[in-house]
């Protein structure tokens, strides 16, 4: 992900593309229907975001010509060069044990299950469908061309929904009453 594609004040991303590392070389591609399209980020998020630029241009002044990268790359290595994707993907279970087994403190009570980082993708949908979010703006967010998709892919979830809905009209007929 670059910088050019993050607007923190609106605040939101713009998905243009991915990566892949194919026989040891970078190559950057389109989306899977070739379209960009935009995901809203959260405040919370945003910060996040700037106070890792901020550290970023810190680290590039601190490295001065010894910094390899461009201000381009929003996660970068220490010395400034785009990170590989697997970098994040092996990133996940790491930081998964690292909370389920800190070195200082106690363990939590109940402890994350393994999960992968595409993992992430499905929880988010998931979170997102149980509260309530129209399918269509789920869709629109995983990139989905069409609402059928994640109907398909998310229909546990949506009947979960559905089995709840008939008490949700009933409280509301008796409470129209």
């Amino acid at each position: 992900m670059r910088w050019s594609v993050v607007d923190l004040d609106a605040p939101e991303i713009r998905i243009t593309g991915t990566t892949a590392v194919i026989e040891g070389q970078r190559i950057e591609g389109t989306t899977k229907s070739g379209k960009s399209r935009v995901v809203s980020l959260d405040k919370d998020t945003a910060d996040a975001l700037r106070e890792h630029r901020k550290h970023q241009q810190e680290q590039r002044l601190c490295l001065g010509p010894t910094w390899k990268g461009t201000d381009d790359y929003v996660f970068t290595t220490g010395w400034g060069e785009p990170i590989y994707p697997t970098t994040v993907t092996s990133l996940v279970p790491n930081l998964i044990a690292a909370l389920n087994n800190p070195k200082n403190g106690p363990k939590p009570k109940k402890p994350l299950p393994h999960a992968r980082l595409h993992d992430l993708r499905h929880l988010h949908a998931t979170t997102l469908l149980l509260a309530g979010v129209p399918v269509h703006v789920v869709a629109a967010r995983l990139g989905h061309a069409d609402p059928a998709i994640t109907l398909r892919v998310y229909a546990h979830v949506i009947n979960e929904q559905m089995a709840s809905a008939a008490d949700i009209f009933a409280n509301a007929v008796k409470n129209s009453a």
